[in-house]
């Protein structure tokens, strides 16, 4: 049942690679042909026996014994492609392009026994407060790309909120000064990263915001062969709090106690429908840890016995690394250490998976 640990191997119900399949574009952008994909997933299901019941239709997915679900988090442009905004290399440099090859080929793969997909999607806009635009110091210049900052430096004033973005909130200075304060003292409280400024990334509208085309192909193949609607969930678009998890914000209660944001209770519902979950996306240091960590939180208060559900594919997640600035790969593989002794299982992309 499950998964077996034995790396590299093809499990009997496998599928071949489709023909258009080209790692080599797994890096870039490029216009998908929806409609001659459509045609062609059509196609590949009654060619490869997706259809037990009706020999003119593919094999629904709501019909599978055993049913698994595959996360895929921020698998954007943004973080995916070289070149863009907070693209994650990993140590080795082709992180996430490595990643998303093998990805698409676990889709590919196992199409007859995933049920469902679903993408997570960052989305923001500039005025946020992981950006600069969101702070100054003394002489009004805003603080550059991947700077920490710490509750002290806010509270003796090296950084202020903006006062220029109060009004767009229909707050006072004082009081966006007061925000920030209490965002940075609850991180330090709960143990989290550091309040951050980033690269401006995953605009909504932009292109860094759209899915990796690679991807997004074997998701709309699976949807059409399979007959299963994606999800997409949405995250990271309030402008007083992060939202590395998508099942909830870092912060979910300013200094008055007025909400910043809400708990997803989706995910852990899901995962009671599903007999197992995969997971994959980037990064392992940041998003993926953080959403794998808010859902066993959410298993722990519910059953634990759920941890045995979740398969993480470490293949298919790099962890944050800027040469000569961070490394997050320690803090990322300590907490992959933390989900396996919890009972999530720890994965390759080429381990069997049974059809069950």
């Amino acid at each position: 049942m499950g998964i077996q640990k034995k790396e590299k191997t093809v499990n009997n119900f496998s599928l071949p690679l489709p023909d258009f399949f080209d790692p080599d574009r797994v890096g870039t952008i490029w216009r998908i042909p929806y409609e001659k994909r459509a045609k062609e997933a059509q196609d590949w299901a009654r060619q490869h026996g997706l259809q037990p019941f009706d020999l003119t239709q593919g094999r629904p997915a709501s019909v599978d014994q055993t049913r698994s679900w595959l996360m895929l988090v921020d698998v954007q442009n943004t973080f995916c492609v070289p070149g863009f905004e907070l693209y994650v290399g990993g140590r080795s440099g082709r992180g996430a392009v490595d990643d998303n090859t093998r990805l698409c080929e676990f889709i590919y793969r196992n199409l007859g026994m995933i049920t469902h997909i679903s993408a997570t999607m960052d989305t923001h806009k500039a005025q946020q407060i992981f950006h600069a635009i969101f702070f100054v110091d003394k002489d009004g210049n805003h603080p550059a790309p991947y700077t920490d900052i710490h509750a002290d430096e806010l509270r003796d004033g090296r950084w202020r909120f903006n006062p220029t973005l109060a009004a767009q909130y229909d707050i006072a200075p004082e009081y966006g000064q007061q925000m920030v304060i209490h965002y940075a003292v609850e991180l330090e409280r709960k143990g989290k990263y550091a309040l951050t400024i980033w690269p401006y990334h995953a605009m909504l509208g932009g292109i860094g915001h759209a899915l990796v085309p690679a991807v997004e192909e074997a998701i709309f193949f699976h949807s059409i062969a399979r007959q299963a609607q994606a999800d997409f969930d949405v995250k990271g678009d309030k402008p007083f709090t992060e939202n590395y998890s998508v099942i909830g914000p870092e912060v979910l209660t300013g200094p008055m106690g007025e909400m910043l944001g809400v708990r997803n209770t989706k995910f852990i519902e899901l995962l009671q429908e599903y007999d197992r979950l995969f997971i994959a996306g980037q990064a392992k240091s940041h998003c993926v840890a953080w959403t794998v960590s808010d859902l066993l939180e959410d298993i722990q208060a519910t059953d634990p016995e759920l941890a045995k559900k979740v398969y993480l594919l470490e293949d298919c997640t790099s962890p944050v690394v800027v040469p000569g600035v961070v490394d997050h790969t320690d803090a990322a593989d300590a907490a992959f250490e933390r989900f396996a002794k919890a009972g999530m299982h720890i994965v390759k992309s080429t381990d069997v998976m049974e059809q069950g």
